[in-house]
């Protein structure tokens, strides 16, 4: 049985994006295609991707088998994708679209973020792709000087030829985002940062939503996509939130699992998640997830184990790099 699919989230222009999607970041190139189509027919209709995350093509792969079967229309979909650093100048940015809507087999996306708002030196795709963050394979990091205004009009230019029905940012601080709020002709859509209770981010998810912009989380269970690359906590004295006694207590409860604890968490908060998960079994409890809501006492229970504790930091993986220059 499909999961209950949930209330959308309305954007500021009225389209309706999925409060529950699947993220596609670290699902390897060999698996990506079947699990973005079995998710589909398992009821996700919200796909998070990006150029940077080498797997586009074989979720275009994936949307274009489901497509094909007449599992879903592309109508029923929101497909979200993300500019790169090394595309941030003017007449980048919409190659770098086109590019992922070729991967894609797409004619537009429905969201396209600015990854970071950080520009990194051009990498021409016929040199290599994804670029990734380093200039050359194994160099240092190269910093681009490119006003993010610059690159914020671009993106303007891509909503308004329809390849991106919106546009928006991500990993972005709240002072940014007012500079941006400033130029803006077409204002941002949605952000999206990482949040979970040990990044409850109270001040910007309030600020953001003050401005009319959606919020998508990620990382929505915390450190278990960052140890791998050694910037999350080890170690008797680290807790993981999955493990955690009150959201251990409060799953029980509701007859629920940790995850889907954490996730509403956010839900309950007024953000969209975007979980990833190669597991069916948990990818459909990833979305049921709509037959119960925290209390208040409980969401504020579970935002007072903030930590200020951020686990996807390129400076502890690859800004680190332009300091050791």
């Amino acid at each position: 049985m499909t999961p209950p699919a949930g209330p959308a989230i309305t954007l500021r222009n009225g389209f309706k994006m999925p409060t529950v999607g699947l993220g596609t970041w670290k699902i390897s190139n060999s698996m990506a295609s079947d699990q973005v189509y079995q998710a589909i027919r398992n009821g996700y209709r919200l796909f998070d991707c990006a150029c940077d995350y080498g797997n586009e093509s074989e979720v275009g792969a994936g949307i274009a088998r489901a497509l094909s079967e007449g599992i879903v229309a592309r109508s029923d979909l929101f497909i979200t994708s993300k500019l790169w650093c090394t595309y941030h100048h003017r007449e980048h940015v919409e190659p770098a679209l086109r590019r992922t809507l070729q991967d894609l087999r797409l004619d537009y996306v429905d969201l396209y973020l600015v990854h970071f708002p950080i520009a990194l030196k051009h990498v021409p795709m016929d040199q290599r792709y994804p670029p990734e963050w380093s200039y050359e394979v194994g160099g240092p990091v190269i910093p681009d000087n490119v006003p993010y205004q610059e690159t914020w009009q671009a993106m303007e230019c891509l909503y308004d030829k329809g390849l991106a029905k919106n546009i928006g940012i991500s990993n972005m601080p709240g002072a940014l985002i007012y500079d941006v709020l400033s130029y803006a002709r077409i204002k941002p859509a949605v952000l999206q940062i990482e949040l979970h209770p040990y990044l409850a981010r109270e001040q910007l998810v309030a600020l953001a939503h003050s401005e009319g912009i959606a919020v998508t989380a990620y990382s929505s269970f915390g450190e278990t996509s960052y140890q791998e690359l050694g910037t999350a906590p080890t170690g008797p004295e680290f807790t993981p939130l999955l493990k955690h006694d009150l959201v251990a207590a409060i799953a029980t409860n509701y007859d629920k699992t940790p995850a889907q604890v954490l996730l509403r968490w956010a839900v309950d908060r007024g953000c969209a998640v975007i979980p990833k998960s190669t597991r069916p079994e948990r990818m459909r409890q990833n979305l049921s997830i709509f037959d119960f809501a925290l209390t208040k006492d409980e969401v504020q229970r579970i935002s007072a184990l903030d930590r200020n504790l951020r686990f996807n930091d390129p400076a502890n993986y690859a800004m680190r790099a332009i300091w050791a220059s």
